[in-house]
């Protein structure tokens, strides 16, 4: 049998002159002049295009796809045999119901359900199996669902091609039949009024971004729905939500770095009432109690943010109030009021902990755990009028764990304990939180995942994950998947590199903009002490990340090639530089304060062209890579990925594979249903298994 041939993408010179400098362009071709157009319509993806991703994928599956089917298979099953398929979630009170959604066996997606309050018959208010397109590949994105306040109705969203355009549709729920009221190009789901008759939603410009929020009134049609709120500023994206008390629909308005809000009386409708105009590095969040607002905000350089108290009449900056002031350190990452307590996520010492303080007695009570990395998430359901707080808990070794936490008495009860059919002793597996020393001195948290009994002696292989942007932290969670690889001798590492807030806002801060490349050089660095404290060996890691990730992904392929036995690159944003000066892409003017305007800036411009991945492409021998794309995704447009590995291509050097695998049938978030999603997990685990040599075919 021949050795298959990777194809080859034509060059086509593109010049173009920004800030005096010259630049050519050779695989911009691969950018569908028309991609609106492919986002809702993916069959309309010009022809010469499709035969080159189509060809990605036929090398792709001859090379190495087709024989690893049968290593791919066996962890997909493993995975699949640490899932508990006929699962029911925990049924959250409302009024007279209970609602929780439900999975049934060998089904992708959830029903959702409602019981009596206390218990009894079930009744079944949406199959997302019978609404899902049954046709092999077929996409169905569940957008959510929220019942009426009346509890007589139910508007849900979908979204069928994986471009993130869902349609809305209201559902009677006494008869399950859905009303006439559609709602077509929305950004996701609806927002009630406390009418029951009445709800709000977004929908996206031509450019793909969430701009203008309108009034629905059922029986009308979409043409005839109020405009409630226009954003004209390109570099900002509108969203809709309401405060648990129900008093205000809520209108955020907001980049990566700024926020703006807007209050409506969700009981009489009328024109927005702004909160606090919006003030460039100023982000702030909010609930509502009795006429007051708490506010979650970094106002008057709190970095790691405080909560003040505003009237909800007189809500802007001038009558802001510190209630919980600022503890440098200790980053407020979520606020939750009900009726009697206030209660904050945050984290300290890179670790999360619940804070609980009483509005009578303002005694506060914290809950924390004592493992060396752990995860904490909360929520308290639907309801305002409440003293129970529901938490979660779990971390590397530990399935997840979920709480009910009476505030009034402090008993604790254990609601759900996360089943591993398949079997798993936590005492078979160690986590520890190492500290990486970045170049600049910086203490780069590391969590680790291993096999009890491993011995660090250089041999091991490892799989080093990373992220690093808009904030956005990496949880010492549980993981079914992850396993797989452990249980074939993987040591499995966490870079909490800079870009995310696992040390707080300024971690953040340190990793974006002018200091990008602090998240590369943290990312190098962890890999760096793994490989001196012996818990593996250079060329025997695998890095992975995926989306912004994607390009720490790239930029340390080209920084760092000889450390890695293989990368895998999940619709990575790689191709940064064009990006960033295409203002007409979805994501580009609000990405300006993340990365830089090289458009209006000739220092932005020569910094972001240092490090981006595509631009950096050099003659070099580069390891194992495995990109993975999605045809209709908005956020990383397929193109960057497809042109990264072009000219990857046509440049590097050395044997090493090179994969480009495009779902053309999916956007950003890969297959929508949970089976067809592991699919895509065991195939790059395979891949981490074949350039290791821990498999080999």
């Amino acid at each position: 049998m021949s050795k298959p041939v990777p194809p080859r993408a034509h060059r086509i010179p593109h010049l173009s002159t920004i800030h005096g400098i010259e630049r050519d362009d050779p695989y911009h071709w691969l950018r569908a002049d028309n991609w609106q157009e492919v986002m809702r319509k993916p069959e309309a993806l010009a022809g010469d295009i499709r035969a080159y991703l189509e060809a990605e994928n036929a090398y792709f599956a001859a090379a190495f796809g087709d024989r690893a089917a049968g290593l791919q298979e066996t962890i997909y099953k493993e995975i699949r045999g640490r899932i508990k398929e006929d699962d029911s979630g925990i049924p959250t009170p409302d009024g007279p119901f209970a609602y929780f959604a439900r999975m049934l066996e060998a089904k992708q997606y959830p029903l959702l359900v409602r019981t009596p309050r206390d218990g009894g018959e079930e009744t079944v208010l949406l199959d997302c199996n019978v609404e899902a397109v049954e046709a092999e590949g077929a996409y169905f994105g569940f957008g959510g669902a929220s019942h009426s306040p009346d509890h007589k109705l139910l508007a849900w969203s979908a979204d069928r091609n994986g471009s993130e355009y869902y349609t809305i549709r209201v559902r009677e729920l006494s008869t399950g039949k859905e009303l006439a009221d559609t709602i077509e190009g929305a950004a996701g789901g609806g927002v009630w009024a406390a009418d029951s008759a009445t709800f709000y939603y977004t929908v996206l410009d031509d450019n793909h971004r969430p701009w203008r929020v309108y009034r629905h009134a059922l029986g009308t049609p979409q043409t005839a729905d109020e405009l409630v709120y226009e954003e004209k500023d390109a570099g900002f994206f509108v969203g809709v939500g309401k405060v648990l008390s129900g008093k205000y629909i809520v209108i955020s308005a907001h980049d990566h770095q700024t926020s703006e809000l807007w209050l409506i009386d969700a009981h009489r409708p009328g024109k927005p009432q702004l909160v606090a105009g919006r003030e460039t590095g100023r982000e702030y969040s909010l609930d509502e109690r009795q006429g007051e607002l708490f506010i979650l905000t970094n106002a008057g350089g709190a970095e790691d943010f405080k909560i003040v108290t505003a009237p909800a009449d007189r809500p802007g900056a001038e009558n802001w109030i510190d209630l919980v002031p600022q503890q440098p350190g200790v980053l407020v990452l979520d606020v939750i009021v009900i009726a009697d307590y206030l209660i904050r996520l945050e984290r300290a010492q890179g670790l999360p902990r619940i804070v609980v303080r009483g509005f009578a007695t303002g005694k506060q009570e914290t809950v924390r755990f004592d493992e060396e990395a752990y995860s904490l998430g909360m929520s308290v359901g639907y309801e305002f009028d409440t003293t129970t707080l529901r938490f979660s808990y779990s971390s590397p070794t530990t399935p997840q764990r979920v709480f009910d936490l009476d505030l009034g008495t402090g008993e604790r009860v254990l609601r759900k304990e996360q089943e591993v059919p398949s079997g798993h002793n936590p005492d078979d597996y160690e986590t520890r939180r190492l500290l990486a020393t970045a170049p600049d001195g910086e203490k780069v948290p590391v969590t680790l995942l291993y096999r009890k009994g491993f011995k660090p002696d250089g041999n091991a292989p490892c799989l080093l994950y990373g992220y690093g942007a808009y904030g956005i932290a990496m949880p010492a969670a549980f993981s079914v998947s992850t396993l797989s690889l452990v249980d074939r001798g993987f040591v499995h590492a966490t870079a909490h590199v800079r870009g995310g807030k696992d040390k707080g806002y300024a971690w953040y801060a340190k990793g974006r903009g002018a200091f990008k490349t602090n998240t590369f050089s943290d990312f190098i660095a962890a890999a760096e002490m793994l490989i001196e404290d012996k818990y593996t060996s250079a060329g025997k890691i695998v890095a992975q990340g995926g989306s912004a990730g994607g390009m720490l992904m790239g930029a340390i392929a080209n920084m760092r090639p000889d450390l890695w036995a293989g990368i895998i690159a999940q619709v990575p944003f790689v191709d940064v530089l064009n990006t960033m000066l295409d203002d007409s892409l979805p994501l580009t003017p609000p990405e300006w304060p993340e990365w830089g305007n090289p458009l209006a800036s000739k220092e932005d411009f020569e910094r972001i062209a240092a490090y981006a991945p595509y631009e950096n492409v050099a003659a070099k021998d580069y390891p194992a890579i495995f990109a993975l794309a999605g045809l209709t995704d908005p956020r990383v447009t397929y193109w960057e990925p497809a042109k990264w590995v072009a000219r990857l291509r046509a440049q590097k050097t050395g044997e090493a594979p090179l994969f480009l695998k495009t779902n053309m049938g999916a956007g950003h978030g890969g297959a929508s249903g949970r089976f067809d999603r592991l699919k895509e997990t065991a195939i790059t685990y395979a891949f981490a298994c074949w350039v290791t040599g821990v498999a080999r075919f």
